[in-house]
């Protein structure tokens, strides 16, 4: 049982939790709670780290690390390498969405709907601690990708604008973009897109948040083919 707050990896396990660019440079990242690390071998995705409270390490100890509220009694390291790989035929792409709740909200509803997630530079890192909670384990069934590799045709997806989304054809692959919070999406990206989407409103609101609208987008896809 590890006692020490020394232990490498329980500094690996800080360095992790903490710091994009350490899980980067490693390939690694860290999941707190048994939920998480229970979704990911129902996945087949085994942690190279395991640390269990009062089993593999010190209660107290384990107690620091967690970045939880009530602190996790499970913590488990897992490669990025092994996380899902690949195209679906919907994809909801992410240009620099900043907010790790809205990442993570998008990778819960890609996994209910059957979608990959591309991200942009950017992005909250999906592989934060915010992201993986809000993701509560899709993460480990949702492909992702970069953004400039997402699947054509595109529909960017603007709060004014464009047609509205009900009137388009969304048969076969489509890829959704999704702007940041507050800018939107750039130029650049709606000239590459095949369409501009709308989604209509009618109450005050000026706009939907992006994870509202990401939702309401992959609803409208699944419904069309169901």
């Amino acid at each position: 049982m590890i006692t020490a707050r020394t232990n490498p990896t329980l500094k690996l396990v800080r360095k992790l939790l903490a710091q994009k660019r350490k899980r980067a440079e490693l390939g690694l990242f860290v999941v707190e709670g048994e939920d998480l690390v229970e979704a990911a071998r129902a996945a087949g995705i085994e942690p190279i780290e395991l640390l269990v409270a009062g089993e593999t390490v010190a209660e107290e100890l384990l107690a620091e690390l967690s970045t939880l509220p009530h602190p996790a009694r499970t913590i488990g390291v897992f490669r990025q390498a092994d996380l899902p790989q690949g195209d679906r035929e919907t994809t909801l792409a992410l240009w620099r969405v900043a907010d790790p709740g809205n990442v993570g909200t998008l990778l819960r509803a890609a996994d209910a709907f059957g979608a990959a997630v591309a991200l942009s530079a950017g992005c909250a890192d999906p592989l934060g601690a915010k992201a993986l909670r809000a993701s509560v384990g899709a993460i480990f069934r949702v492909p992702l990708l970069a953004l400039v590799d997402a699947p054509k045709p595109w529909i960017a997806l603007a709060a004014h604008g464009g047609r509205p989304l009900r009137e388009l054809d969304l048969a076969g692959p489509v890829t959704f973009l999704l702007g940041a919070e507050r800018e939107g999406l750039p130029n650049e990206l709606v000239a590459q897109s095949h369409e501009v989407a709308t989604i209509p409103t009618s109450g005050a609101a000026e706009s939907l948040n992006v994870a509202a609208a990401g939702v309401i987008a992959l609803y409208e896809r699944s419904r069309r083919s169901a």
